[in-house]
């Protein structure tokens, strides 16, 4: 099985993804990885801001990660906000029923609440460089975007982010 797990800039993908990893022993791969390793290598000029771009430039690699994944039977997770809210498209059912996907949304109240929080915890797994003047309207926005495009299969979180991601099902 395949786990996707994607979700707007600080809502907590790498640490749901290591969560998965100790509950399933699934290895996981981060996007933001293969991005850094693209652009510090010169192969792209595409920088971190580049959000559109880098999502149209690393989903056909990440989508073939996928595939082979499955491929051969193996497990993974990946994570990262560089997947398309039409990714399915890209894939043949074959695939498809392999592959879980969870969209971690925060709800306007919650970053109403948990603002400070937030920002507190940005860099608790990756050292950000570039979003210190991130802003609750910011954050919400975003947020907002990924509720729209991915609804189906959004896990709003609205009171307490630990209990939302323990609430995820065992057999997903």
């Amino acid at each position: 099985m395949v786990i996707l797990i994607t979700g707007a800039s600080h809502t907590g993908k790498t640490v749901l993804a290591q969560r998965l990893l100790e509950r399933f022993r699934y290895p996981y791969l981060s996007i933001d990885h293969i991005k850094m390793g693209l652009i510090r290598s010169g192969n792209t000029a595409l920088t971190p801001e580049d959000d559109d771009e880098l999502t149209n430039y690393l989903w056909p690699i990440v989508r073939e990660i996928i595939k082979t994944a499955i491929e051969n039977s193996q497990d993974l997770i990946i994570e990262g906000c560089y997947i398309p809210s039409n990714w399915k498209d890209d894939l043949e059912e074959e695939y498809l029923s392999s592959i879980r996907i969870i969209c971690l949304v925060f709800t306007d109240s919650y970053v109403d609440r948990h603002y400070d929080d937030i920002v507190k915890h940005r860099s608790d797994v990756e050292k950000r460089m570039y979003d210190m003047d991130l802003t609750p309207e910011d954050i919400k926005a975003e947020n907002r975007k990924y509720l729209e495009e991915f609804k189906d299969d959004a896990l709003l979180i609205d009171d307490d982010y630990g209990k939302a991601i323990k609430g995820i099902p065992e057999d997903l």
